[in-house]
């Protein structure tokens, strides 16, 4: 079946990409022609500093970024005050440490995490319990699942001043219990951080319900452009924490000495801000909610089950994680009896078929599975099940190719 959304994606239709294949979009999404248009018209009609300027232009392009927060935050239940544009999750979640967690978290304290996590979830934490004193605590999955026990969970206790988790994990594709681990976090007085990187593109999100004290997620993975991110958080935390970075525009008012902080969100964003790519963002969720996400949630799911069915028919290939195909949110990570998984992707690579292969930002998981690099296929709105097919075929003539006999 034709997947009538691959037409929306100009990058499909270039000569140069004639018969791409594209199965690594948990590592970047394509961008739809709406996203394309909306940045070329911010630069040729509304292009000046927004927040600024006291003229006409200044004030359309200060409207068009601040509109642009109101998307956001409404499509995960947000207030437009939480919501801070960054430049991805990876800054956002430094963000989160270099200002909340250097204010409050002390020696002896200890920072819980999942060994699941990618690096970007792992090093501002592991950055700031060195500067502090504090301990990090990894919770330690079941193999075979990728799921959490109930004893793991435990490890979050009075001394756990932060649990960091991603809601989906970018090489399981497991969805983690993120308001239940939310819950235990806040009845042992720590705070929750959520990377949702890889959740929001795949699911409906509500920050609020999930009960998250900080979120983040980037803007290309969602079919918005790179080089924006968003971080939000409560509030009440937010009025409390000092600003990560100082310039121009997060201020109220400077001396020789010191000086006062812009109310939120603006004390956070200092300096020249990525406008277009705020308003690429906003377009993209615009263009999110048009497709539905209830069709994206079936679409990944259908795409997975015959990916998973397929690839479970050919000798010698181990897929990672859950056999069920719902618990994978369109990421199926696998390796190849005897195939390195670079030479995996490199080999279907000449069939024009994309693929990600590597320890995919992970490689505290790879330690813990005793798997140094793996392959992994990853789907989106625009892929259909001739993407499927053609990847499938391939894959069963590796072993030949990489010149096994059987």
């Amino acid at each position: 079946m034709e997947n009538k959304c691959k037409k929306d994606f100009p990058i499909f239709s270039e000569k140069e990409n004639e018969g791409l294949v594209y199965l690594d979009s948990a590592a970047t999404t394509q961008k739809p022609k709406c996203v394309l248009e909306k940045i070329k018209e911010f630069y040729e009609k509304n292009n000046a500093n927004p927040l600024r300027g006291l003229y006409e232009l200044s004030a359309r392009a200060t409207d068009a970024y601040e509109d642009a927060r109101e998307t956001v935050a409404s499509f995960i239940n947000a207030k437009s005050a939480e919501i801070i544009f960054t430049r991805n999750a990876s800054e956002s979640l430094n963000l989160v440490a270099y200002t909340w967690g250097m204010e409050n978290v002390s020696e002896g304290d200890e920072i819980a995490l999942p060994i699941t996590e990618h690096h970007s979830n792992i090093l501002p934490w592991q950055m700031l319990a060195k500067r502090k004193g504090a301990k990090l605590v990894f919770l330690e999955p079941n193999k075979r699942t990728g799921e959490f026990s109930d004893e793991e969970l435990s490890k979050i206790n009075e001394k756990t001043k932060i649990v960091a988790i991603a809601e989906v994990s970018n090489v399981l594709g497991i969805t983690h219990p993120v308001k239940k681990i939310a819950n235990i976090a806040h009845k042992n007085g720590a705070i929750c951080v959520v990377d949702g990187a890889q959740s929001v593109p795949h699911s409906k999100v509500d920050v609020k319900n999930l009960d998250a004290d900080f979120f983040a997620f980037s803007g290309h993975k969602i079919c918005g452009p790179m080089g924006i991110g968003v971080l939000y958080g409560k509030k009440e935390l937010l009025e409390k924490t000092e600003p990560f970075l100082r310039g121009g525009e997060m201020i109220e008012y400077v001396s020789r000495e010191n000086a006062t902080w812009a109310e939120l969100p603006h004390k956070f964003e200092a300096g020249t801000v990525n406008a277009a790519g705020a308003i690429g963002l906003s377009e993209a969720i615009k263009y999110i909610k048009s497709i539905g996400m209830e069709n994206i949630v079936d679409n990944d799911n259908r795409l997975t089950s015959l990916l998973m069915q397929e690839m479970g028919r050919i000798p010698h290939v181990n897929i990672l994680g859950s056999k069920d195909f719902s618990k994978h949110s369109g990421i199926v990570t696998f390796t190849v009896d005897g195939v390195h998984p670079h030479d995996i992707a490199t080999l279907l690579d000449t069939e024009k078929i994309a693929i990600r292969a590597g320890h995919h930002c992970a490689q505290p998981l790879g330690s813990y599975l005793e798997l140094p690099a793996t392959a992994r296929v990853s789907v989106y709105i625009y892929n259909d099940e001739n993407d499927v097919e053609r990847f499938s075929k391939a894959l069963k003539e590796i072993r030949k190719m990489s010149g096994y006999k059987d």
